[in-house]
């Protein structure tokens, strides 16, 4: 199964407390939270290429499936990372503190990040 695609953000939940936890501040957290969001994700082999566009902010990940890679956070701090495969659409991570899951099935995304009791999550359509 391949995550090669562009993915538009359907929903998300505890957006808010979440990135006031990351620590970002209230300002970006209140323009961050209705802008729509699009994730391109570029798959070949074990290589992924992720480029998630919020309004004029864009984040860019390239990481290795089992090789460390250097990934940038949502609130732009750069972390040493590992991302492992799980079955054929699931990529984990643990960063931080934080647990990363992202899991295809079918056209959807699904995106759910824990740290602590808090959990965000968001449901991403291929487009």
């Amino acid at each position: 199964m391949s995550f090669t695609g562009k993915y538009e953000l359907q929903s998300q939940e505890n957006f808010e407390p979440f990135m006031k936890a990351l620590g970002l501040p209230e300002d970006q957290i209140q323009k961050g939270k209705d802008i729509k969001s699009v994730s391109e994700i570029v798959q070949d082999g074990k290589k992924f290429k992720v480029t998630v566009t919020t309004g004029t902010k864009v984040l860019k990940n390239e990481f290795t499936i089992g090789e460390e890679s250097e990934i940038e956070m949502l609130n732009g701090e750069k972390v040493k990372a590992v991302v492992q495969m799980e079955g054929n659409n699931k990529l984990v991570t643990q960063v931080k503190g934080m647990k990363s899951v992202t899991e295809l099935n079918g056209d959807t995304i699904t995106h759910t990040m824990t740290m602590g009791d808090l959990t965000f999550k968001r449901v991403s359509k291929r487009i």
